[in-house]
């Protein structure tokens, strides 16, 4: 398992006592856990939850099943027996993710290595350039 995973892991057995866990719920715990201040509004790979969930299910005996809302956003519940997206949810769900910012692997790095900085701060242009119209102009009579 990857870092990134490992921590979605971490973080449903925290969330346990809860019947349903939202994927932003999720990521907020991650953040928080992590103590990571960048990307605030990031979510999580459908990969990465997948194979935790798996994994809490196999060594932890935690049985999440996935389901995905009308915004593609993913939704962890709590039953007997863990279930995934059916295949159109899944595809869904993966196209999506090409236009969210997600929290990877990089990110936990980055976080547990005290290099988290955020977003970059707004660089002003060093030099502002003027025109002037009579340039051409000058020598001309």
């Amino acid at each position: 398992m990857t870092s990134i995973q490992e921590e979605i892991a971490a973080a449903l057995e925290e969330l346990s006592e809860k019947k349903l866990i939202t994927e932003a719920v999720l990521a907020k715990k991650i953040r928080e856990r992590l103590r990571y201040k960048a990307k605030q509004k990031a979510g999580l790979a459908f990969r990465d939850i997948e194979e935790a969930v798996f994994f809490l299910e196999e060594n932890k005996k935690l049985h999440y099943a996935l389901h995905l809302n009308s915004a593609n956003d993913i939704l962890l519940k709590q039953e007997d027996k863990a279930g995934a997206l059916d295949a159109e949810a899944r595809k869904r769900r993966l196209s999506s993710e090409k236009s969210i910012s997600i929290l990877t692997s990089g990110d936990v790095k980055a976080a547990l290595s005290n290099k988290a900085t955020g977003s970059k701060p707004y660089k002003k242009r060093t030099e502002k350039k003027s025109l002037n119209p009579n340039k051409d102009y000058e020598d001309w009579e």
